[in-house]
């Protein structure tokens, strides 16, 4: 494996603590379920996660919202550059990403591959076929598994596939579950074969979006491939460190039952939106601790990575430094058991506001 990183300056590996307040912020501002899943990772982890988030998070919205998608990609990616040589931007975000990238040794190509499915929406781009929304999902959500797979250090070829696999079945919940939603907003991720399949005209559907049991069909086979997704990348928990496997599986276990609670309210995700409730992702997390003693066995034969995700395995094959910096995050420590007390009290506080709010 060779290393074609640039190596870091002295200033690409310090962050500093303002550098994380801000991307913290961001991120309890911009998502409570991703800032509330991130307290269930090890300590050690939970500040170059939240820098993760912070980057992706700005980078979407700089190239959804701006005026000019294709020169926001060209800032970003001069940005990245920059990052990558160890002389990052004085933006809270760069700066924390690229103590990460460096510390942790994060391919540039599952960054590149992250902006790339930013752009495909913004340019309203049309997928034809499964594979087409199998392969935006691996830029978009597959990606974002192989760096938290590197960051914890699992960077072996089955668990970058898994984590990768695990991101793309969490993908295709999203569009699922917003199905109603990313219609009204003009974009449609059902591929426009299935339409196709039954004689319906997909432009005219999303035109004027309606529930029928067509879409319902959509939306369980949408569900099923989901399922087989998950079940892959369980196989890759045994490969993360055992510390690390409670969170990881506690995601899949919610994001999982939020395509069981839209089964269980008939498949209509256009006129509402499914929510798992406080109670049942509690009960999740519960289940989920069970994998830190013993995660599932791997299967005995090799599961090779499903087509739309290959190309991350191999970017982080060629990419990745094997020179690494291993000094930990100066951070407190708190047990797991801890972090579920506060799993437990943040969801109840979520929860009073949302009630405050009606």
């Amino acid at each position: 494996m060779s290393d074609l990183s640039p190596k870091p300056s002295a200033a690409a590996t310090h962050v500093s603590a303002y550098d994380l307040q801000a991307c913290t912020a961001l991120m309890r501002g911009g998502s409570k379920s991703f800032f509330a899943a991130s307290k269930l990772l090890p300590v050690r982890l939970r500040a170059p996660a939240t820098a993760l988030y912070a980057y992706c998070r700005l980078a979407d919205d700089a190239i959804d919202l701006g005026t000019d998608p294709v020169l926001a990609m060209q800032d970003l990616q001069q940005r990245l550059d920059a990052i990558y040589e160890g002389r990052p931007s004085d933006q809270d975000a760069d700066r924390a990403l690229a103590h990460v990238v460096h510390h942790y040794g994060v391919a540039r190509g599952l960054l590149d591959a992250l902006l790339d499915g930013f752009l495909w929406d913004s340019q309203g781009r049309r997928y034809e076929t499964l594979a087409d929304v199998e392969a935006y999902g691996a830029r978009v959500a597959g990606t974002v598994g192989a760096m938290m797979s590197t960051i914890m250090g699992a960077a072996t070829e089955t668990a970058i596939a898994r984590a990768c696999e695990l991101g793309v079945a969490m993908q295709l919940t999203n569009i699922a579950r917003d199905i109603g939603e990313d219609a009204r907003n003009g974009r449609l991720y059902i591929p426009r074969a299935w339409f196709r399949e039954i004689g319906m005209d997909a432009d005219a559907w999303l035109a004027a979006p309606v529930f029928d049991a067509r879409i319902a069909g959509f939306t369980q086979r949408l569900l099923l491939r989901a399922d087989v997704l998950y079940r892959r990348g369980e196989f890759g928990l045994a490969e993360l460190p055992w510390d690390c496997r409670p969170a990881i599986q506690a995601a899949r276990l919610v994001y999982a039952e939020i395509g069981k609670q839209l089964e269980r309210e008939g498949l209509n995700s256009i006129d509402k939106r499914a929510v798992v409730s406080t109670t049942r992702k509690l009960a999740l997390i519960a289940r989920a601790t069970a994998v830190a003693v013993k995660a599932p066995t791997l299967p005995a034969v090799t599961l090779s990575p499903v087509p739309a995700i290959a190309f991350l395995v191999d970017v982080v094959g060629r990419d990745r430094s094997p020179e690494l910096d291993h000094k930990p995050w100066t951070v407190p420590q708190r047990s797991f058991d801890q972090r579920v007390e506060w799993m437990v009290d943040l969801f109840g506080r979520l929860e009073q506001r949302e009630r405050a709010r009606r």
